[in-house]
């Protein structure tokens, strides 16, 4: 067979070995969609389910033969006619059907599984390729617990399948026991001892019992395995299988290694909150690649070094995986450098901000909560010099009156540049009289588009914020302003949003 000596071919289970993890069973519409996914994804074979094991899985099988067509759609089978008969039947719609069976071949598994000798079970393995070829063209072998086999009945059994037709050999690391020189040394046996290794493609399917997964996988493609099986977000069962977007992205950034997939991972980030979500099944925060802190930096240090480099701390750029950037995390250990990037992204002008005074009020107010958002950070310069000149007008002074039958009436005094101005507006309710007051001193057509309010919790639960957005000359502005009085928060937020074309 001639292939492309630096292409990994990706096989991903997550719609089989993934979805034996209890409580995370898909219905068929279900897999349809992630399956979709996983073809835009550019994922080589999906393996699509167990057909003898139940009607659902059967029908499965036939749906996303039907609906995915790029991709070779994979049915998993045991070494008996039954079973490759029932996967002939599901894959008879399939554009590119790949028939995936196998038995034991540890001594482990021969004697305590089987109860059988290894002539017996070399014989039933060949006899189940030489049986599925007469219907597939497309055969996968795969030796159980192989991590673990005797290497040179390993060789022997590959050896025997590949003659017997088999176009893919996997060698899976079934209870995740190898360590990856172990696994990679295997592999390497399998190259240099099996005659006709060159008709086939070795498969490596890790699992991660001891944390090895990815490790084992990647020390197989170095020794000249060419097809790795695995799973969005590393689901699977007891501790899981390689994760799909973890080896792709060590071989996308390890370039020296010089093996590609046709993997597009700027879809990681999507399918794996639709498997998450599906399949019920969170993912850690700080998992690689895809945990929701992955690309986030909290320590003063690492977000100095990142904001002024960003590959001092990131060797994967978060676009490539489908983030916008990586999060800068306000807690107490944050510095003043990542202070002031996120008091620049609310629009505030730090030449004119005392950073080192802002900072001491962050640091009491970060020793409070666990994690500081925008929020926190907009109600922090609430009511300070700081935050209520930022570029422009200060409130210096609202007086509101209102009742039935009074018309709501606001008076208001402003600063701008060191002169203040005063005015009175009527309106149809006290916020509105606010703003024609202001309106008045600034003398600007400002359309006022949005108005919401919301109470803050976690220690402020009597503040309010108000968020409004206004339009000038065509564009749009978005203000904030905090207070326990609502009317004196909605004159401070329409304020914040004028002072940014001011």
């Amino acid at each position: 067979m001639l292939h492309d000596p630096n292409r990994v071919y990706v096989f991903d289970t997550t719609l089989r070995d993934g979805e034996q993890v209890p409580g995370c069973q898909l219905a068929t519409p279900e897999k349809i969609e992630i399956a979709k996914a996983l073809e835009a994804l550019g994922v080589d074979v999906i393996e699509a389910g167990f057909p003898i094991s139940s009607p659902g899985d059967f029908q499965s099988v036939v749906e996303l033969s039907k609906a995915v067509r790029e991709p070779i759609i994979c049915a998993l089978t045991r070494a008996n006619r039954k079973d490759i008969d029932s996967a002939v039947a599901a894959l008879q719609y399939a554009k590119r059907p790949r028939i995936h069976t196998g038995i034991g071949s540890s001594d482990m598994h021969i004697k305590y599984k089987f109860n059988s000798t290894r002539e017996d079970i070399l014989q039933r393995a060949v006899e189940a390729v030489k049986y599925a070829k007469q219907f597939v063209e497309d055969i996968e072998f795969f030796a159980e617990d192989a991590g673990r086999a005797d290497n040179v009945f390993l060789a022997q059994m590959i050896e025997a399948v590949i003659a017997a037709g088999a176009t893919v050999v996997n060698i899976p690391d079934t209870n995740g026991y190898c360590l990856p020189d172990q696994y990679g040394a295997k592999i390497l046996y399998l190259k240099e001892n099996v005659r006709n290794i060159d008709q086939a493609i070795i498969s490596v399917h890790c699992h991660n019992d001891l944390g090895l997964a990815t490790a084992n996988s990647l020390a197989g493609l170095i020794n000249g395995a060419r097809q790795v099986e695995c799973t969005i977000n590393g689901i699977g069962e007891r501790a899981g299988n390689t994760a799909l977007e973890e080896v792709t992205m060590v071989l996308k950034t390890h370039h020296a290694l010089n093996l590609k997939t046709n993997i597009n991972s700027k879809h990681f980030t999507e399918i794996s909150s639709m498997v998450s979500r599906m399949m019920h099944m969170p993912v850690q925060p700080n998992k690689a690649i895809i945990g929701q802190n992955a690309f986030a930096h909290s320590s003063g240090i690492h977000q100095d070094g990142f904001l002024k480099h960003r590959e001092n701390y990131e060797i994967i750029n978060p676009e490539d995986v489908g983030l916008n950037s990586a999060d800068i995390i306000l807690t107490a250990r944050s510095g003043r450098h990542a202070l002031k990037h996120h008091l620049e992204r609310l629009g505030y002008d730090i030449e004119r901000l005392n950073l080192d005074q802002v900072y001491e009020r962050f640091l009491i107010m970060a020793d409070e909560k666990k994690t500081i958002g925008d929020d926190d950070i907009l109600y922090l310069m609430s009511d300070t010099e700081e935050g209520a000149v930022k570029n422009g007008y200060k409130l210096n002074l609202l007086q509101v009156l209102c009742g039935d039958p009074l018309s709501p009436t606001a008076s208001i005094r402003l600063e701008y540049d060191g002169v203040e101005k005063e005015a009175m507006a009527t309106g149809n309710g006290p916020v509105n009289a606010t703003i024609k007051a202001i309106q008045t001193i600034v003398g600007k057509d400002i359309l006022l588009k949005e108005f919401t309010i919301q109470a803050m919790h976690g220690g402020s639960d009597d503040v309010s914020k108000v968020n409004m957005k206004v339009s000038y000359e065509g564009k749009s502005y978005v203000g904030y302003g905090f207070s326990t009085d609502i009317v004196k928060a909605s004159a401070n937020a329409y304020l914040d949003a004028m002072n940014k074309f001011i």
